[in-house]
């Protein structure tokens, strides 16, 4: 037998992380657009799409009202950092600045979104499945406008962090853990893995790996 939704309210503390989630994706976007020394313009409408790109399809998915729609706050915090970017000079941000900021955002949306979806009545599971998609959607969008591989296909880790704060917060919440602390412990879990995969090139085995080791084909 299926185990049953569980609707848990969204504490304070938990919603501050969309607001932190929104403004370090829309500066990773600005950043991209950085990279290819584009216009404020299109600094504003990176930071846009990837600051908001997530959370619009998992509000979709799940039946609820499009956060940036209703609330002018995000909006303004995506151009709030588009501004910022462009403002600062180059030599502020290092090549790395991107994965650093992507990292927190990553952990920040996969546990926000998994807690908005259970807030609707959404099975763990499929809540957990929303968080992935509320933090990696708008890396993917950014990455497809800038013409970058997507993150998705690199080889460091990244989908499996964001499941990892996703999931860990849906079954700490399953298992009766107060939301607050569980949402803290699930991101810092989640940013933890990303940021070793950053610094160290950390990876999942890819397909044909042992093949590859010992002289077979290539995946």
């Amino acid at each position: 037998m299926t185990p049953p939704a569980i609707n848990v309210p969204i504490e304070p503390i938990l919603s501050a992380l969309s607001f932190v989630g929104t403004f370090v994706f829309a500066a990773s976007g600005a950043l991209a657009a950085a990279r290819l020394r584009q216009t404020l313009v299109t600094f504003a409408f990176f930071a846009l799409v990837t600051g908001v790109g997530g959370g619009t399809v998992r509000d979709l998915l799940i039946g609820a009202p499009v956060f940036w729609v209703h609330d002018v706050s995000h909006t303004l915090i995506c151009l709030a950092a588009a501004i910022i970017i462009f403002a600062t000079p180059r030599h502020w941000w290092s090549e790395r600045a991107l994965d650093w900021l992507d990292a927190v955002g990553l952990a920040a949306f996969a546990v926000f979104g998994t807690a908005k979806a259970m807030s609707f009545g959404v099975h763990p599971l499929i809540a957990a499945m929303m968080g992935i998609s509320t933090a990696c959607v708008g890396g993917i969008i950014r990455d497809l406008l800038a013409g970058e591989p997507s993150i998705l296909l690199r080889p460091e880790i990244y989908v499996t962090a964001a499941a990892l704060s996703a999931g860990l917060y849906a079954l700490l919440l399953s298992l009766g853990a107060p939301a607050t602390p569980a949402g803290m412990f699930a991101a810092l879990a989640g940013f933890a893995l990303r940021a070793i995969a950053i610094a160290r090139g950390l990876a999942l085995p890819h397909y044909g790996h042992g093949q590859d080791q010992a002289g077979g084909p290539s995946s």
